[in-house]
């Protein structure tokens, strides 16, 4: 009987959760949100702007996550890639790849995409910040 009921259940939430859209709850609210300071914010704008100046942006995607990718190089990329220095320790995303010393926002799980990381190796700095922008990307 017990098992009756658990298999009731689940195919009950399997249905709501696959049924129609959820009944609207009144126009979309287009109220400016509101923000707060974000230190850290300036490294992702220093990076974007870099790369935005020079072209050095291009769409990457998947199945179905389409994704601008920013580049930035020299004093941006330092700047950015020391600053990640003490979450890179703290979380675990500073990993070593032959020459190269990566440091990530969040851990990499299978590979890079979507992850805003950095890199140095013999002195050089390169990061690549992911904007994801949805279907307008595709061309």
């Amino acid at each position: 009987m017990r098992l009756i009921f658990v298999i009731s259940v689940s195919l009950f939430a399997a249905a709501c959760a696959h049924g129609e859209a959820p009944m609207s709850m009144g126009p979309p609210d287009f109220t400016r949100i509101e923000t707060e300071s974000a230190p850290n914010a300036a490294y992702y704008a220093d990076c974007i702007g870099q790369a935005s100046a020079q072209g050095a942006y291009g769409r990457a995607h998947d199945a179905d996550t389409e994704m601008v990718l920013f580049t930035c190089t020299g004093t941006p990329a330092q700047r950015f890639f020391d600053a990640l220095g003490p979450r890179s320790a703290a979380i675990g995303s500073e990993i070593v790849v032959g020459t190269k010393t990566y440091r990530s926002t969040n851990p990499v799980q299978a590979n890079l995409f979507g992850v805003d990381y950095c890199w140095r190796d013999d002195g050089s700095y390169e990061c690549t910040v992911s904007l994801n922008a949805g279907t307008f990307l595709r061309p």
